[in-house]
C-alpha cells in the first residue's frame, strides 16, 4: 500500500518545479505532521522584495478534497516557468509588482482525501470570527464546534498550523502593499464558476464593494464573454470562522493600509458530474474532474483570468475609483447591484 507521501502527487510536482522558476524565492511556511509523515507548506515569491509594491497572491489546496485548485495553480506555475525564460513582457511586469503563490496549503488533508486537515478541522471555518446570524442546529455547513467526526468542524479555539501560516504570510506580504488581491481557488457544487468576495459572516455590504464593482466592470470590458459570476459569498450562505474575513478585518484596522481585495474562485463542479455521472460514486468526483480531457480544460480555462489579475494589480491606479464622490457613487451602485435583495 502506498504511503501518504506517495499519494500526494501534487506535492511532488510542486517540489519538482521549484528549482526551475527563475528568480523565485521559496519559503517553507510550516511543516504539518500527519502520523509519521511531515509535509511542508511552500510559498513562492516572484518579483521585487519591496512589500509596498502591488501584489497578487494565489492560494490552493485549502480543502484536501478539492485537488483541482492545486492542479490549476501548478499548471499556471508551469506556464510561468516557460515564460520567465524568454518573455521580456513578463520580466518587465514582475519588475513592477509581486506575484505570490501557496499552491498547497493543506497537504495532509489532500493526502488523506479529506476536506479538513489531518486533525479534522475545516481551515475555512477556523478563524476567530463569528457570523452575525446565529446558526440553527442543522446548519452544520456554517461551521460547527461539536466534533471533528462531522464535516465543517471549526476546531477547539486556536487557529490550526495551516490557517495560522496563511494568516501570518498575508499579514507579512500583503498588508504594506498599495494594492493587493488574493485569489483562493476552491471547487464546489455550483453551476458555473464564481468569484466570491467577503463577507462570509455577514450580509452587510462589503466596505470595498466600490472597488470590487470597478474590478468586475474592468473584467467585463476587457473580456466581454468571460464565464465568471462575481458576487458576495453571503448571497449563498454565511459562515463562522472565515479566514479571509478575519484577515480583511485586520487589514482594515491596520495603520497606513493600502487596499486588500480577497477573492475566492469557486470552480463549479456540477457540469463535471452531470456529464460523467459516475463521478457521483466518488467523494473526490464531487469536487474534481475525473476525465483527463476535462481536467486539462479546467487547468487552461482560468489562465486568462489569472493574467488579467496580474495586469489589474500592476495597473490599479488606472481603474480604482478616485475621489470621495466618485467612490461614494460607485459604492451605492454596488450596494444596489449585490445587496438590494439581501434579507
Amino acid at each position: 500500500m502506498p504511503s501518504l507521501r506517495e499519494q500526494l502527487r501534487e506535492l511532488d510536482a510542486l517540489e519538482a518545479l521549484l528549482p526551475h522558476l527563475p528568480g523565485a524565492r521559496v519559503e517553507v511556511l510550516a511543516q504539518v505532521r500527519c502520523g509519521v509523515e511531515r509535509f511542508p507548506i511552500h510559498a513562492i515569491c516572484l518579483g521585487p522584495e519591496d512589500r509596498q509594491l502591488p501584489a497578487l497572491l494565489f492560494v490552493g489546496g485549502v480543502h484536501g478534497l478539492e485537488r483541482v485548485g492545486t492542479q490549476v495553480l501548478l499548471s499556471y506555475l508551469r506556464t510561468l516557468e516557460s515564460a520567465l525564460g524568454w518573455d521580456t513582457v513578463w520580466k518587465h511586469t514582475l519588475g513592477q509588482m509581486r506575484l505570490l503563490l501557496i499552491p498547497l496549503l493543506n497537504p495532509a488533508g489532500m493526502a488523506l482525501g479529506l476536506r479538513s486537515n489531518a486533525r479534522g478541522v475545516d481551515l475555512m471555518r477556523n478563524a476567530p470570527v463569528e457570523a452575525e446570524q446565529r446558526s440553527r442546529w442543522f446548519e452544520l455547513h456554517r461551521g460547527q464546534c461539536f466534533t471533528p467526526l462531522l464535516p465543517w468542524y471549526r476546531g477547539s479555539g486556536l487557529m490550526e498550523v495551516e490557517a495560522q501560516a496563511l494568516h501570518d504570510f498575508v499579514r507579512a506580504e500583503l498588508f504594506e502593499s498599495v494594492c493587493a488581491i488574493s485569489v483562493d481557488v476552491h471547487s464546489g457544487l455550483l453551476e458555473g464558476d464564481r468569484l466570491w468576495f467577503p463577507y462570509a459572516r455577514s450580509r452587510r455590504p462589503f466596505p470595498h464593494a466600490a472597488e470590487m464593482l470597478a474590478l468586475s466592470r474592468l473584467l467585463s470590458a476587457t473580456h466581454e464573454h468571460h464565464v465568471y459570476t462575481i458576487e458576495p459569498q453571503s448571497l449563498h450562505y454565511t459562515t463562522h470562522g472565515d479566514l479571509w474575513d478575519h484577515v480583511y478585518d485586520e487589514h482594515l484596522a491596520a495603520p497606513g493600509r493600502g487596499l486588500l481585495l480577497p477573492l475566492t474562485l469557486e470552480l463549479g463542479s456540477r457540469v463535471w458530474y452531470r456529464k460523467n455521472p459516475r463521478q457521483l460514486l466518488s467523494r473526490l468526483g464531487l469536487f474534481h474532474p475525473m476525465q483527463p480531457h476535462r481536467l486539462a480544460r479546467v487547468q487552461r480555462r482560468h489562465k486568462t483570468l489569472f493574467d488579467f489579475l496580474v495586469h489589474a494589480v500592476c495597473s490599479s491606479s488606472a481603474w480604482l475609483p478616485r475621489g470621495g464622490s466618485v467612490r461614494a457613487t460607485l459604492q451605492r451602485e454596488a450596494v444596489m447591484r449585490w445587496y438590494s435583495g439581501a434579507r
